[in-house]
């Protein structure tokens, strides 16, 4: 079921993630779970969605997700 607030998110997430990774967690998971209403998996794909999000900025460092550094391209 979807999440009104990060208090809402499991636990997993809320103990692990820093505020901002709950956000794009959050966000991402109602999103896909709106999105595959009609999967008979729509909760298990929209928590697969919803870590890959947070993937995209940050990442695992030991036992801390934290965010990954930019990476810019200055081609002259």
């Amino acid at each position: 079921m979807p999440y009104a607030t990060n208090a809402d998110l499991p636990s997993a997430v809320r103990l692990h993630l820093p505020p901002h990774a709950q956000d794009i967690y959050r966000a991402a998971f109602n999103h896909a779970f709106e999105d595959h209403r009609n999967d008979p998996r729509r909760e298990e794909a929209a928590h697969r969605i919803a870590w890959a999000g947070v993937k995209r900025l940050y990442e695992k460092q030991d036992r801390f997700w934290v965010r990954k550094a930019a990476v810019w391209n200055n081609a002259d």
